[in-house]
């Protein structure tokens, strides 16, 4: 996969994407991930990328043809019918960021994101330049860098040869096949040693070797877990 993010503050994604299990996929060449400045798209020695408002207002708005410009660069043809590439604007005005979202994008051969900044953009840049926007909660941020941020990490730890497929299987928000229809759990919860700590105890079944019994233990506390604190996950599901 392939990764191009525009921002008007390149440093910011500096560290995050150079630790853990994403410096692991880059350094694997599992993902690529390119952090581009939007002032190298602009024409004027002061590298403008905004401008006042029509109609009056306050505040500054990033200008179409800067964002155009730099699209065009890492875009795919459109007249590609089988497209895996999209571009995505980071926005609190988009859908709502979650796993089954983040299970579409991982398929994708080469996702272009757009960090905002100021006052918004453009209208035109949402009306003809991206496929969709994206928010990452029903918040406002100063910009789109950390949703960025928080969708990369989210996506390629999907990337086969990121995690071992064990440990995606049972985590908060992994669509699970053990509720009819399928639908989203909290992850149940784990002990390690001591096995006795301050009279906290490990549960006995964790235990037993029954290995059986241990993972109906788990799908158990997982759902009672999720009853408790997230029924609105398995509304009409079960």
């Amino acid at each position: 996969m392939k990764i191009d993010i525009l921002t008007l503050f390149p440093e910011m994604f500096r560290g995050p994407f150079d630790m853990s299990m994403l410096k692991k996929a880059k350094d694997e060449g599992l993902v690529e991930i390119n952090i581009h400045n939007l002032r190298d798209w602009t024409k004027d020695k002061h590298k403008t990328v905004d401008d006042r408002p029509y109609g009056g207002g306050k505040g500054m708005v990033i200008r179409v043809d800067i964002v155009h410009d730099a699209i065009s660069n890492f875009q795919f043809p459109i007249s590609n019918e089988k497209k895996k590439s999209k571009v995505i604007l980071l926005s609190p005005q988009g859908k709502v960021f979650d796993q089954k979202k983040a299970q579409e994008l991982f398929k994708l051969e080469h996702l272009i994101l757009i960090a905002g900044h100021y006052e918004g953009f453009d209208e035109r840049i949402r009306e003809h330049l991206v496929d969709e926007e994206i928010s990452i909660g029903d918040y406002v941020l100063t910009g789109g860098e950390l949703p960025a941020m928080v969708l990369v990490d989210t996506v390629v730890r999907l990337l086969p040869g990121v995690l071992e497929p064990e440990a995606k299987e049972h985590e908060s928000f992994s669509l699970t096949s053990n509720l009819k229809p399928p639908t989203s759990l909290l992850d149940f919860p784990t002990y390690t040693r001591p096995e006795t700590f301050r009279g906290w105890k490990v549960p006995k079944i964790l235990l037993s070797g029954n290995h059986a019994e241990i993972e109906k233990w788990r799908k158990g506390q997982a759902l009672k877990r999720t009853k408790q604190k997230r029924p609105d996950l398995l509304k009409d599901k079960i």
